[in-house]
Parts: C-alpha cells; structure tokens; sequence
C-alpha cells in the first residue's frame, strides 16, 4: 500500500467566534498549508481573515480577534474564498488538530463540497504518543520540540493565530510521517487510528 506520507495533504485551522446568545460560533480566520511527501510546502501557505459582521465574539475567544476587527470589516466571507480554496480542499486529504471544528465550519459554508478524508492530528497523536498529559497542539509542539520548526514557517505568530497552528498540525503530522514504524504507515491506519478510544 502507498505510505500516507505520499498522500497530498492541506493542514487546516480555523480561528472562531465562539457561541454567543443569539449568534452561532463562526469562523473569523482561516490558515493552511500543504504536505506534499511527507513534507512541508512553505510556498504553499494561505491564509486570510473572514468578515463576520458585527456579531460580537464569546468573551473567552482566543486569538487576536479584537485589534483585528477593523480588517475583518473588508475581508472576504468565508464562502467567496471557494475559488481560492477549491483546489485546496476539494478531493484533497485534510488534516487539523481537533478536526470536528473545521469540518463543522466547512461544512456549513461549502455544504456541496465535503472533505474527501480528514485526518485529526488529535487523536492520531493520541495514538502514536499514548499517555501524554496533555494532548493540545500547543503542548504538543512543546513536548515534540517542533516549536522551531513552527516559528521559522510562521515568524511573529503564536498559537490560536489560524496560520500558525495550521503550520503547527502540518508539523506534527511531518514529525509523525518520519518515525520509525509510521513512515510507512498506509493511509488507511492513519484514519482508523480515529476511531480508536483514547488511551
């Protein structure tokens, strides 16, 4: 079988709202990057902030949403970036850390388009380093010492920034595709290493 690592990949990561009585949680910055060979493609990095309105933001929202939202007044609506973001997306392997949220919100703005596969570097972390404390991307990349990795593809950004922990999955998933016993692994045991119960 063909390694996963030969599998061209678009590493995902939405920035949202968060849920606010009355407004549904949105997303107001998309980030992704390539994996093409089990490698990152730093040519290939995208991202823009997303119009979302006036709605407000959930007081716990992380990122840097509020001395952005000027800019997010002008930026596009997530549905118009299809024409840029088709050839990303569309028949394409997706990864991202936690990967409920970005399916739920590409889902909703591109219902006529479903990922094709979606690999959630959560859970196959959790596989591959069973027993960890804590299984967040930021720790992960901490542990993993990928930190480096990260900060050289994404100077000036920091976590909960949607280009950064893009870049910070993709990572994850690069370090993963270069170990011994998971180089070779197919694709098929990255997927069913989702449906496995948490270690």
């Amino acid at each position: 079988m063909t390694p996963a690592r030969n599998t061209l990949i678009t590493a995902i990561d939405f920035e949202g709202t968060g849920a606010v009585k009355g407004w549904p949680d949105e997303p107001w910055q998309i980030g992704l990057i390539s994996l093409r060979a089990g490698q990152i493609v730093a040519e290939s990095a995208f991202e823009s902030l997303l119009c979302i309105g006036e709605r407000p933001f959930n007081r716990y929202a992380p990122g840097r949403h509020a001395e952005r939202r000027d800019a997010m007044r002008t930026a596009p609506t997530l549905p118009a970036l299809w024409p840029a973001l088709a050839s990303r997306l569309e028949g394409v392997a997706l990864a991202a850390h936690n990967a409920a949220t970005e399916t739920r919100y590409l889902s909703n703005a591109f219902p006529l388009h479903p990922p094709a596969i979606v690999l959630d570097t959560l859970k196959i972390a959790r596989l591959v380093y069973p027993g960890l404390r804590d299984y967040s991307l930021e720790a992960l990349l901490v542990q993993l010492r990928l930190n480096d990795r990260v900060h050289m593809l994404a100077p000036d950004r920091e976590p909960h920034d949607a280009l950064y922990d893009a870049i910070g999955s993709a990572a994850l998933l690069e370090h993963i595709f270069a170990l011994p016993g998971w180089c070779d692994a197919p694709l098929a045991t990255f997927i069913q290493a989702q449906t496995r119960r948490r270690a």
